[in-house]
């Protein structure tokens, strides 16, 4: 390789190392001589080295001429990422890339221990890594000495405004010194980043390396057409289809990415999900299963579109559409990067198509639009790749030769075959078949299913308990036996087992396929079975009893004529629907109107009366006695001693007749040998109102001088 002249001494060797033959576009670019110490604005297509650039033209600022860093103390440069997957991987490279340079490059991004971060700090490095919040953080702690920035980089700068960091970034770049360099990376430059430019760099230089049109040239985009309902089948198809090493789908929220993240585990993929709510080591944990081979497909929000490095990325699928155009690029450059080929694929449900047009217009790419493979294009697939497996056409040694020798003298070619085949196949996820879409402007009537006359039953070892369901039944029914979705009937899911109902001209044919291939696949094995007890008679359409419409349908002639509603205000008649002489009505809708009643005569209202509870015998307030004020008076015939008699409670003693107290009357005097004992406290009250009878109501009555004390 070709070393710059301007690269320093020990990243040369370090790129030489890490088998660098020629560097990118945008590396190139940095090293310019306009570039050389100076603000930069750069604007680079995704996968093209960005990491990688900003290294290389920062480290004339950090190095100042030396080959070697000096003892650690405060941060010389402070690098700023959106994600913390993007901002540990940045620190994985600039390791490599300073290296020889004895660097020491410090990580501070949320999810992780803040103490270990705080104590890394206080040991002293030289380059700093991390997102804004927890950056922001360490700074308001005093933690993070700022004082000796000489470089300030914000990678994926339009990114972070998306995320909500605009107040974070500024807080930064607010903080650092003012004679140090900005240098902002971006796949785009909005207005948003332009005003960051603007005020905290000076003198930027802009560097572009690819244009709209070629930025996204190493990708194929396909737009498929789906039936709303078979969005997460055709992403099934689509995944078997491509087989791809390394598969990356796109969903909008958290709950679609476990959703599907479980869906496609029970299907036999193995996939990982990246989403929001795992910690850092459960999202470390998946991102080393996608690097290693142990998962080959990722379900992920768009958090994870930026900076995600995931070597050899083939497939991009847009399970979920993105909101705009930006987006959409985001997620997209995923796949492609380095110069490789990939393939970018939007699962577009029929009434979102024009919605996807808007957004490859903004974004400035072309789609092939097409349909989801079907389920026999998965199939047709799938013999290509077994006709043209590399494994076919390469030597093996004599011990292998040998076993395959002693397989022939015990059993037939064909079945050699048959039985790789099936155990190929087992451990394959099935594809699912799709819902033919009508062509563009055309209604189509559902397709009606022929009548099953004389099916056959069989059972599989597999119900509820295994968590059968028809979504994935029916798909192994089909290729267990080599039959079409149209000749499987009914399927019945019980808690051990499932029955299911093959048409009775297909039936033998299936069970002839079903025992050549085994009849299993993995765990599950398929078996003749009898009818289920509960299962209807086979009837066709025909023979169905026909309804005998009465009444309306035939016509009744019985009906009243109808004056036509209008100006005419004549209420309509409503002769009886009935024959008097046929006996009673049957209901009240047969039943004759009643004369309508003579319309009431309002009498003149009268005012209201209030009702008063008066005592019998008395006809007006003034004969009402008062209330005799003081204790009640006792009964004193047995008690002469002043004490009252103690009386049971069921006892049912009335005072005599000569002490009740008369109805309307005053009340009996106290005897004399009854003196009154202590002295009277209470104090009459003055009336608050009269009755009076011309008014027949009670009206206020003035009281009269000063209210008496309660004392």
């Amino acid at each position: 390789m070709t070393m710059n002249s301007r690269i320093a001494p020990a990243l040369a060797r370090a790129l030489e190392g890490k088998g660098y033959e020629m560097l990118t576009e945008v590396q190139n670019a940095v090293l310019t001589p306009e570039a050389d110490g100076a603000d930069l604005l750069v604007s680079a297509q995704t996968g093209s080295g960005k990491t990688v650039a900003f290294g290389l033209a920062i480290a004339p600022t950090l190095l100042g001429g030396e080959d070697r860093f000096d003892y650690a103390a405060a941060p010389l440069a402070l690098v700023v990422a959106p994600t913390r997957e993007l901002a540990l991987q940045v620190q994985r490279e600039l390791l490599w890339l300073y290296g020889e340079a004895g660097a020491r490059i410090v990580s501070c991004v949320g999810g992780m221990d803040a103490r270990s971060e705080r104590k890394a700090l206080e040991r002293g490095c030289h380059i700093v890594v991390g997102t804004p919040g927890r950056l922001r953080d360490h700074i308001e702690r005093k933690s993070l000495d700022m004082s000796s920035l000489r470089a300030v980089v914000l990678d994926e700068a339009d990114e972070m405004l998306d995320f909500g960091f605009r107040e974070d970034l500024e807080f930064i770049l607010e903080g650092a010194p003012d004679n140090r360099r900005t240098l902002l990376f971006s796949a785009t430059v909005p207005k948003s980043i332009a005003d960051i430019a603007r005020r905290y760099q000076t003198n930027a230089v802009r560097l572009s390396t690819v244009s709209e049109r070629e930025q996204h040239a190493d990708i194929e985009y396909r737009a498929l057409t789906v039936s709303p309902a078979d969005r997460e089948n055709a992403l099934i198809n689509v995944l078997r289809f491509y087989e791809a090493e390394r598969a990356l789908v796109f969903c909008a929220t958290r709950e679609g990415v476990n959703r599907l993240a479980a869906r496609l585990g029970n299907r036999g993929f193995a996939a990982v999900s990246l989403s929001g709510e795992l910690s850092q080591k459960e999202r470390t944990h998946a991102l080393q299963a996608l690097r290693d081979g142990r998962a080959r497909v990722c379900i992920a929000t768009d958090v994870a579109a930026r900076g995600l490095d995931l070597p050899g990325l083939e497939l991009v699928v847009h399970s979920d559409l993105p909101t705009n155009s930006d987006v959409l690029k985001h997620r997209s450059g995923r796949t492609g990067r380095a110069g490789q080929q990939g393939v970018c694929v939007m699962i577009v449900p029929q009434n979102q198509r024009g919605r996807v047009n808007r957004l490859l217009r903004g974004a400035n790419i072309e789609a092939e639009w097409g349909e989801a493979p079907s389920l026999n294009d998965v199939k047709e697939r799938d013999r290509e790749r077994l006709l043209n497996d590399p494994s076919l056409h390469q030597d093996y040694d004599e011990e292998a030769m040998a076993e395959a020798r002693e397989l022939l003298a015990l059993h037939s070619p064909e079945k050699i075959a048959a039985a790789f085949l099936h155990r190929m196949q087992s451990t394959t996820p099935s594809a699912e078949d799709l819902m033919v879409m009508p062509a563009a402007g055309e209604r189509t009537k559902p397709a009606r299913r022929e009548p099953f006359v004389g099916g056959v039953w069989f059972k599989l070892t597999a119900g509820r308990n295994q968590r059968a369901e028809p979504r994935w039944l029916l798909p192994m029914i089909c290729r267990m036996g080599d039959v079409t979705r149209n000749e499987v009937g009914a399927i019945e899911i019980s808690d051990s087992e499932t029955l299911f109902e093959i048409s009775g001209d297909h039936a033998e044919r299936f069970a002839a396929h079903v025992k050549a291939s085994g009849g299993a696949e993995g765990s599950i094995y398929i078996h003749p079975a009898n009818a289920p007890s509960n299962k209807p008679q086979d009837r066709q359409r025909d023979d169905r009893p026909k309804r005998k419409f009465e009444g309306k349908s035939e016509g009744r002639t019985d009906r009243p004529f109808r004056k036509p509603r209008g100006n005419d205000e004549t209420p309509q008649s409503r002769a009886p629907r009935y024959n008097p002489d046929d006996g009673a009505p049957r209901d009240m809708a047969e039943a004759p109107d009643s004369k309508s009643a003579a319309p009431r005569q309002h009498e003149r209202s009268k005012p209201a009366v209030r009702k008063t509870a008066n005592p019998a015998g008395a006809q007006t307030g003034k004969d009402r006695p008062r209330k005799a004020y003081g204790s009640k008076p006792e009964y004193r015939a047995d008690n002469v001693a002043g004490k009252r008699p103690v009386v049971s409670k069921n006892s049912s003693r009335k005072p005599p007749a000569d002490e009740a107290r008369p109805v309307g009357g005053q009340a009996p005097a106290r005897p004399a040998s009854a003196p009154s004992s202590g002295k009277y406290k209470g104090k009459p009250k003055p009336h608050r109102a009269s009755y009076d009878e011309g008014q027949q109501s009670f009206k206020r009555v003035k009281r009269k001088g000063p209210r008496p004390s309660r004392s």
